[in-house]
Protein backbone atom coordinates (compact mmCIF):
# COMPACT_ATOMS: atom_id res chain seq x y z
CA UNK A 1 0.00 0.00 0.00
CA UNK A 2 1.48 3.83 -0.46
CA UNK A 3 2.56 5.49 2.20
CA UNK A 4 -0.75 7.66 1.51
CA UNK A 5 -3.30 5.55 2.22
CA UNK A 6 -1.19 3.93 5.22
CA UNK A 7 -1.47 7.36 7.30
CA UNK A 8 -5.15 7.22 6.65
CA UNK A 9 -6.57 6.15 9.92
CA UNK A 10 -3.93 8.91 11.72
CA UNK A 11 -5.92 11.63 13.58
CA UNK A 12 -4.52 14.25 10.77
CA UNK A 13 -5.76 13.77 7.59
CA UNK A 14 -3.15 12.89 4.75
CA UNK A 15 -2.51 15.63 2.22
CA UNK A 16 -3.17 15.48 -1.25
CA UNK A 17 -0.72 15.09 -3.68
CA UNK A 18 -0.63 17.54 -6.24
CA UNK A 19 -3.47 19.81 -3.96
CA UNK A 20 -0.80 22.73 -4.76
CA UNK A 21 -0.50 22.06 -8.91
CA UNK A 22 -2.85 25.26 -8.67
CA UNK A 23 -5.77 23.16 -9.77
CA UNK A 24 -9.36 24.59 -9.54
CA UNK A 25 -10.48 22.13 -6.99
CA UNK A 26 -8.32 20.24 -4.76
CA UNK A 27 -10.05 16.60 -6.14
CA UNK A 28 -9.31 17.20 -9.61
CA UNK A 29 -6.35 15.45 -9.40
CA UNK A 30 -8.72 12.66 -8.41
CA UNK A 31 -11.51 13.05 -11.24
CA UNK A 32 -13.24 15.65 -9.91
CA UNK A 33 -14.74 17.75 -12.94
CA UNK A 34 -18.21 19.95 -13.66
CA UNK A 35 -20.38 16.91 -13.74
CA UNK A 36 -19.66 15.61 -10.67
CA UNK A 37 -19.87 18.82 -8.76
CA UNK A 38 -23.50 19.12 -10.70
CA UNK A 39 -24.36 15.77 -8.76
CA UNK A 40 -23.11 16.71 -5.60
CA UNK A 41 -24.85 19.97 -5.58
CA UNK A 42 -27.97 18.92 -3.22
CA UNK A 43 -25.42 16.87 -0.77
CA UNK A 44 -23.25 20.21 -0.54
CA UNK A 45 -26.67 22.63 0.73
CA UNK A 46 -26.78 19.71 3.41
CA UNK A 47 -23.40 20.26 4.76
CA UNK A 48 -21.63 17.14 3.29
CA UNK A 49 -18.42 16.90 1.51
CA UNK A 50 -17.19 15.02 -1.41
CA UNK A 51 -14.68 12.47 -1.55
CA UNK A 52 -13.33 9.61 -3.21
CA UNK A 53 -12.92 6.10 -2.30
CA UNK A 54 -9.01 5.09 -2.50
CA UNK A 55 -10.05 1.89 -0.75
CA UNK A 56 -12.95 -0.23 1.32
CA UNK A 57 -11.91 -2.92 4.22
CA UNK A 58 -14.52 -4.53 6.46
CA UNK A 59 -17.35 -1.46 6.44
CA UNK A 60 -14.78 1.16 6.65
CA UNK A 61 -13.18 2.87 3.82
CA UNK A 62 -10.64 5.53 3.03
CA UNK A 63 -11.48 8.58 1.61
CA UNK A 64 -9.85 10.99 -0.44
CA UNK A 65 -11.29 14.79 0.49
CA UNK A 66 -10.56 18.32 -0.03
CA UNK A 67 -8.89 17.64 3.61
CA UNK A 68 -6.61 15.39 2.71
CA UNK A 69 -7.71 11.18 3.13
CA UNK A 70 -9.70 10.13 5.88
CA UNK A 71 -11.41 7.33 7.38
CA UNK A 72 -15.27 6.92 6.99
CA UNK A 73 -18.08 4.12 8.26
CA UNK A 74 -20.11 2.69 5.06
CA UNK A 75 -22.61 1.53 7.56
CA UNK A 76 -25.45 4.20 6.32
CA UNK A 77 -25.05 2.76 2.70
CA UNK A 78 -24.78 -1.33 3.07
CA UNK A 79 -28.04 -2.07 1.01
CA UNK A 80 -29.65 -5.52 -0.08
CA UNK A 81 -27.97 -5.19 -3.38
CA UNK A 82 -24.47 -6.46 -3.49
CA UNK A 83 -23.96 -4.10 -6.60
CA UNK A 84 -24.46 -1.12 -4.48
CA UNK A 85 -22.30 -1.66 -1.63
CA UNK A 86 -19.20 0.99 -1.41
CA UNK A 87 -16.82 0.54 -3.55
CA UNK A 88 -13.21 1.69 -4.69
CA UNK A 89 -13.45 4.50 -7.15
CA UNK A 90 -16.59 5.92 -6.06
CA UNK A 91 -17.74 9.03 -5.01
CA UNK A 92 -19.35 9.63 -1.71
CA UNK A 93 -20.97 12.16 0.76
CA UNK A 94 -19.79 12.09 4.42
CA UNK A 95 -19.75 13.70 6.88
CA UNK A 96 -18.01 16.70 7.74
CA UNK A 97 -15.09 17.33 9.55
CA UNK A 98 -15.68 16.99 13.62
CA UNK A 99 -18.06 14.21 13.51
CA UNK A 100 -16.81 11.30 15.15
CA UNK A 101 -17.19 8.99 13.88
CA UNK A 102 -17.66 10.06 10.42
CA UNK A 103 -20.12 8.46 8.25
CA UNK A 104 -20.06 7.84 4.18
CA UNK A 105 -24.09 8.95 3.65
CA UNK A 106 -24.84 8.49 0.00
CA UNK A 107 -22.82 7.17 -3.33
CA UNK A 108 -23.01 9.47 -6.41
CA UNK A 109 -24.83 7.78 -9.38
CA UNK A 110 -21.82 5.92 -11.23
CA UNK A 111 -20.60 6.82 -14.63
CA UNK A 112 -19.17 2.27 -15.06
CA UNK A 113 -18.44 -0.15 -12.93
CA UNK A 114 -16.54 -3.04 -14.04
CA UNK A 115 -18.77 -5.86 -12.66
CA UNK A 116 -17.99 -9.60 -12.42
CA UNK A 117 -20.38 -12.47 -11.44
CA UNK A 118 -19.14 -14.05 -8.39
CA UNK A 119 -19.34 -17.78 -7.67
CA UNK A 120 -21.99 -17.21 -5.47
CA UNK A 121 -25.10 -19.82 -6.05
CA UNK A 122 -27.30 -16.88 -5.54
CA UNK A 123 -25.32 -15.20 -9.08
CA UNK A 124 -24.77 -11.97 -7.63
CA UNK A 125 -22.36 -9.50 -8.97
CA UNK A 126 -19.43 -8.05 -7.67
CA UNK A 127 -18.34 -5.00 -8.71
CA UNK A 128 -14.37 -4.61 -8.91
CA UNK A 129 -14.09 -0.96 -9.82
CA UNK A 130 -16.77 2.06 -10.06
CA UNK A 131 -16.31 5.28 -12.37
CA UNK A 132 -13.22 3.92 -14.64
CA UNK A 133 -12.07 5.47 -18.18
CA UNK A 134 -9.70 2.82 -18.92
CA UNK A 135 -9.93 -0.97 -17.74
CA UNK A 136 -6.30 -1.90 -18.92
CA UNK A 137 -5.92 -5.56 -18.87
CA UNK A 138 -2.72 -7.46 -18.26
CA UNK A 139 -1.69 -10.20 -19.80
CA UNK A 140 1.66 -11.77 -19.75
CA UNK A 141 4.31 -12.53 -22.66
CA UNK A 142 6.23 -15.00 -20.22
CA UNK A 143 3.79 -17.90 -21.15
CA UNK A 144 0.93 -18.98 -23.85
CA UNK A 145 -1.67 -16.50 -24.72
CA UNK A 146 -4.94 -17.91 -23.01
CA UNK A 147 -6.90 -16.16 -26.05
CA UNK A 148 -10.17 -16.99 -24.65
CA UNK A 149 -9.46 -15.13 -21.32
CA UNK A 150 -8.61 -12.30 -22.93
CA UNK A 151 -12.58 -12.41 -25.01
CA UNK A 152 -13.87 -12.46 -21.65
CA UNK A 153 -11.90 -9.91 -19.58
CA UNK A 154 -12.51 -7.63 -23.60
CA UNK A 155 -16.25 -8.20 -23.03
CA UNK A 156 -16.71 -7.36 -18.98
CA UNK A 157 -14.70 -4.29 -19.77
CA UNK A 158 -16.95 -3.61 -22.84
CA UNK A 159 -19.94 -3.58 -20.49
CA UNK A 160 -18.55 -1.73 -18.16
CA UNK A 161 -18.81 1.43 -20.14
CA UNK A 162 -14.97 1.61 -19.80
CA UNK A 163 -12.72 2.06 -22.62
CA UNK A 164 -10.80 -1.70 -22.90
CA UNK A 165 -6.78 -0.95 -23.38
CA UNK A 166 -5.01 -4.31 -23.57
CA UNK A 167 -1.39 -4.70 -22.06
CA UNK A 168 1.02 -7.27 -23.02
CA UNK A 169 3.50 -7.45 -20.12
CA UNK A 170 7.03 -8.83 -19.25
CA UNK A 171 7.88 -8.13 -23.15
CA UNK A 172 11.59 -8.60 -21.52
CA UNK A 173 11.28 -12.24 -21.22
CA UNK A 174 10.67 -12.85 -24.69
CA UNK A 175 13.92 -13.47 -26.38
CA UNK A 176 13.24 -11.69 -29.86
CA UNK A 177 11.19 -9.13 -31.51
CA UNK A 178 9.72 -11.80 -34.36
CA UNK A 179 7.96 -13.29 -31.89
CA UNK A 180 6.94 -10.29 -29.81
CA UNK A 181 5.27 -9.61 -32.80
CA UNK A 182 3.22 -12.61 -33.62
CA UNK A 183 1.79 -12.86 -29.92
CA UNK A 184 0.91 -9.29 -30.52
CA UNK A 185 -0.81 -10.27 -33.71
CA UNK A 186 -2.87 -12.98 -31.51
CA UNK A 187 -3.62 -10.67 -29.28
CA UNK A 188 -5.15 -8.35 -31.81
CA UNK A 189 -7.13 -11.07 -33.19
CA UNK A 190 -8.83 -11.44 -29.73
CA UNK A 191 -9.84 -7.66 -29.37
CA UNK A 192 -10.65 -6.16 -32.53
CA UNK A 193 -10.86 -2.39 -31.94
CA UNK A 194 -9.05 -2.78 -28.95
CA UNK A 195 -5.59 -0.76 -28.51
CA UNK A 196 -2.68 -3.74 -27.74
CA UNK A 197 0.54 -2.30 -26.41
CA UNK A 198 3.47 -4.76 -25.28
CA UNK A 199 5.44 -3.36 -22.53
CA UNK A 200 7.79 -4.16 -20.30
CA UNK A 201 8.51 -2.53 -16.41
CA UNK A 202 11.70 -4.04 -16.29
CA UNK A 203 13.17 -2.21 -19.25
CA UNK A 204 10.26 0.63 -18.90
CA UNK A 205 9.73 0.00 -22.97
CA UNK A 206 6.29 0.98 -23.84
CA UNK A 207 5.70 2.48 -20.53
CA UNK A 208 5.93 5.93 -22.06
CA UNK A 209 2.67 5.53 -24.51
CA UNK A 210 0.96 3.66 -21.80
CA UNK A 211 1.34 6.56 -19.80
CA UNK A 212 0.33 8.77 -22.48
CA UNK A 213 -2.82 6.75 -23.16
CA UNK A 214 -3.44 6.86 -19.30
CA UNK A 215 -3.30 10.15 -18.25
CA UNK A 216 -5.91 12.38 -16.68
CA UNK A 217 -8.23 9.74 -16.45
CA UNK A 218 -8.87 6.51 -14.28
CA UNK A 219 -7.95 3.50 -15.04
CA UNK A 220 -8.93 0.16 -13.60
CA UNK A 221 -5.71 -2.31 -13.32
CA UNK A 222 -6.99 -6.52 -14.25
CA UNK A 223 -5.58 -9.33 -15.04
CA UNK A 224 -4.89 -13.17 -13.44
CA UNK A 225 -2.26 -13.03 -10.35
CA UNK A 226 1.08 -13.29 -11.94
CA UNK A 227 0.41 -10.95 -14.95
CA UNK A 228 2.33 -8.48 -13.28
CA UNK A 229 0.24 -5.72 -12.61
CA UNK A 230 1.87 -4.75 -9.10
CA UNK A 231 5.21 -4.15 -11.46
CA UNK A 232 3.44 -2.29 -13.81
CA UNK A 233 1.42 -0.38 -11.09
CA UNK A 234 5.37 0.70 -9.78
CA UNK A 235 6.52 1.25 -13.13
CA UNK A 236 3.55 4.36 -13.66
CA UNK A 237 3.29 5.19 -10.20
CA UNK A 238 7.15 6.23 -10.26
CA UNK A 239 7.51 4.00 -6.68
CA UNK A 240 7.17 1.21 -5.28
CA UNK A 241 3.85 1.58 -3.73
CA UNK A 242 2.56 -2.09 -4.50
CA UNK A 243 4.46 -5.18 -2.83
CA UNK A 244 6.03 -7.88 -5.73
CA UNK A 245 6.13 -11.46 -5.55
CA UNK A 246 7.49 -14.25 -7.61
CA UNK A 247 5.52 -16.30 -9.68
CA UNK A 248 5.33 -19.96 -8.61
CA UNK A 249 8.65 -22.07 -9.49
CA UNK A 250 6.39 -25.28 -9.92
CA UNK A 251 3.78 -24.10 -12.35
CA UNK A 252 4.73 -20.84 -13.55
CA UNK A 253 0.87 -19.46 -11.39
CA UNK A 254 1.22 -16.22 -10.33
CA UNK A 255 0.42 -15.17 -6.47
CA UNK A 256 -2.00 -12.39 -4.73
CA UNK A 257 0.00 -9.59 -4.24
CA UNK A 258 -2.43 -7.01 -3.76
CA UNK A 259 -5.14 -8.51 -1.34
CA UNK A 260 -7.13 -4.91 -1.27
CA UNK A 261 -8.50 -2.72 -4.43
CA UNK A 262 -6.55 0.49 -3.97
CA UNK A 263 -6.68 4.06 -5.86
CA UNK A 264 -3.38 5.56 -6.35
CA UNK A 265 -2.60 9.19 -7.89
CA UNK A 266 -0.55 8.71 -11.01
CA UNK A 267 2.49 11.15 -11.25
CA UNK A 268 1.85 14.83 -12.54
CA UNK A 269 4.65 14.89 -14.79
CA UNK A 270 3.04 12.32 -16.82
CA UNK A 271 0.04 13.66 -17.09
CA UNK A 272 -1.90 12.71 -13.73
CA UNK A 273 -4.88 10.82 -13.47
CA UNK A 274 -5.54 7.68 -10.67
CA UNK A 275 -4.49 4.20 -10.50
CA UNK A 276 -7.24 1.24 -9.26
CA UNK A 277 -5.04 -1.86 -8.61
CA UNK A 278 -6.41 -5.11 -8.17
CA UNK A 279 -5.91 -8.61 -6.80
CA UNK A 280 -5.61 -10.53 -9.25
CA UNK A 281 -8.35 -12.62 -10.48
CA UNK A 282 -8.58 -16.35 -10.95
CA UNK A 283 -12.10 -16.19 -12.21
CA UNK A 284 -14.25 -14.17 -14.05
CA UNK A 285 -17.71 -14.81 -14.76
CA UNK A 286 -19.53 -12.77 -17.19
CA UNK A 287 -22.03 -10.43 -15.77
CA UNK A 288 -25.23 -8.61 -17.99
CA UNK A 289 -22.52 -8.61 -20.96
CA UNK A 290 -24.81 -9.34 -23.98
CA UNK A 291 -23.59 -5.63 -25.15
CA UNK A 292 -19.94 -6.44 -24.35
CA UNK A 293 -19.83 -9.47 -26.07
CA UNK A 294 -21.29 -7.73 -29.40
CA UNK A 295 -18.11 -5.46 -29.25
CA UNK A 296 -15.85 -8.05 -28.01
CA UNK A 297 -16.72 -9.65 -31.15
CA UNK A 298 -17.86 -7.12 -33.54
CA UNK A 299 -16.68 -9.02 -36.96
CA UNK A 300 -19.10 -11.82 -35.88
CA UNK A 301 -22.22 -9.42 -35.11
CA UNK A 302 -21.04 -7.36 -38.75
CA UNK A 303 -21.11 -10.60 -40.87
CA UNK A 304 -24.28 -12.03 -38.97
CA UNK A 305 -25.87 -8.46 -40.91
CA UNK A 306 -25.81 -10.91 -44.09
CA UNK A 307 -27.83 -14.01 -42.70
CA UNK A 308 -30.14 -14.93 -44.54
CA UNK A 309 -32.33 -15.13 -41.38
CA UNK A 310 -32.41 -12.53 -39.11
CA UNK A 311 -32.56 -15.14 -35.60
CA UNK A 312 -29.87 -17.15 -37.37
CA UNK A 313 -28.07 -19.00 -34.83
CA UNK A 314 -24.77 -19.39 -36.59
CA UNK A 315 -24.99 -23.83 -36.14
CA UNK A 316 -26.30 -25.25 -39.93
CA UNK A 317 -28.80 -22.41 -41.24
CA UNK A 318 -28.55 -22.36 -44.82
CA UNK A 319 -27.60 -18.73 -46.26
CA UNK A 320 -25.60 -18.08 -43.03
CA UNK A 321 -22.61 -15.59 -43.57
CA UNK A 322 -20.33 -16.56 -40.62
CA UNK A 323 -20.35 -20.01 -41.18
CA UNK A 324 -19.56 -18.57 -44.88
CA UNK A 325 -16.96 -17.14 -43.37
CA UNK A 326 -15.29 -19.52 -41.37
CA UNK A 327 -15.25 -21.68 -44.86
CA UNK A 328 -13.37 -19.30 -46.67
CA UNK A 329 -11.11 -18.72 -43.52
CA UNK A 330 -12.09 -15.07 -43.20
CA UNK A 331 -13.17 -15.93 -39.65
CA UNK A 332 -11.43 -18.12 -37.40
CA UNK A 333 -13.22 -21.22 -36.14
CA UNK A 334 -11.71 -20.27 -32.63
CA UNK A 335 -13.14 -16.83 -32.18
CA UNK A 336 -16.70 -18.51 -33.59
CA UNK A 337 -16.18 -21.13 -30.61
CA UNK A 338 -15.40 -19.09 -28.42
CA UNK A 339 -18.48 -16.31 -28.97
CA UNK A 340 -21.03 -19.33 -28.76
CA UNK A 341 -19.38 -20.88 -25.16
CA UNK A 342 -19.43 -16.94 -24.24
CA UNK A 343 -22.60 -15.90 -25.30
CA UNK A 344 -23.80 -19.54 -23.65
CA UNK A 345 -22.47 -18.73 -20.34
CA UNK A 346 -24.86 -15.13 -20.34
CA UNK A 347 -27.80 -16.29 -21.00
CA UNK A 348 -27.81 -19.58 -18.55
CA UNK A 349 -26.28 -16.55 -16.16
CA UNK A 350 -28.94 -14.43 -17.22
CA UNK A 351 -31.92 -17.05 -16.68
CA UNK A 352 -30.19 -17.55 -13.23
CA UNK A 353 -31.23 -14.06 -12.02
CA UNK A 354 -34.30 -13.05 -14.59
CA UNK A 355 -37.14 -15.52 -13.33
CA UNK A 356 -38.98 -14.12 -17.02
CA UNK A 357 -36.52 -15.68 -18.82
CA UNK A 358 -36.61 -18.69 -16.73
CA UNK A 359 -40.25 -19.27 -17.75
CA UNK A 360 -39.75 -18.61 -21.34
CA UNK A 361 -36.54 -21.17 -21.32
CA UNK A 362 -39.25 -23.60 -19.90
CA UNK A 363 -42.18 -22.66 -22.01
CA UNK A 364 -39.92 -23.33 -25.03
CA UNK A 365 -38.27 -26.56 -23.69
CA UNK A 366 -42.11 -27.56 -23.40
CA UNK A 367 -42.51 -26.59 -27.02
CA UNK A 368 -39.47 -28.51 -27.81
CA UNK A 369 -40.81 -31.47 -26.14
CA UNK A 370 -44.32 -31.22 -27.99
CA UNK A 371 -42.69 -30.70 -31.19
CA UNK A 372 -40.13 -33.89 -30.48
CA UNK A 373 -43.39 -36.20 -30.24
CA UNK A 374 -44.75 -35.06 -32.86
CA UNK A 375 -41.91 -35.55 -35.07
CA UNK A 376 -42.03 -39.07 -33.51
CA UNK A 377 -45.48 -39.94 -33.79
CA UNK A 378 -45.20 -38.59 -37.92
CA UNK A 379 -42.22 -41.20 -38.68
CA UNK A 380 -43.92 -43.76 -36.90
CA UNK A 381 -47.18 -43.42 -38.92
CA UNK A 382 -50.99 -43.58 -38.09
CA UNK A 383 -51.41 -46.08 -35.56
CA UNK A 384 -53.72 -49.30 -37.02
CA UNK A 385 -56.56 -50.42 -35.31
CA UNK A 386 -57.21 -53.78 -33.69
Amino acid sequence: MSSSLSSSSSASPSPLPGSSSGSSHPLTPYGWDAGWEAEFGPFAERGLLPGRVVRVDRGQCDIVTAEGIVRADTEFVVPHDPMKVVCTGDWAALDPAGCDPRYVRTLLPRRSAFVRSTSSKRSEGQVLAANVEHALIAVPLGGDLYLGRIERFISLAWSSGAQPLLVLTKADLVPDAVTVAHLLADAQSAAPGVRVLPVSAETGDGLDALAAVLAGGTTALLGQSGAGKSTLANALLGHGAQTVQAIRDRDGKGRHTTTTRNLLPLPAASGGGVLIDTPGLRGVGLWEAEEGLGQAFSEIEELARNCRFQDCAHQAEPGCAVLAAVEDGTLPERRLDSYRKLLRENVRLAARTDARLRAEQRQMFKQRQALGRHMMERKRGPRRKR
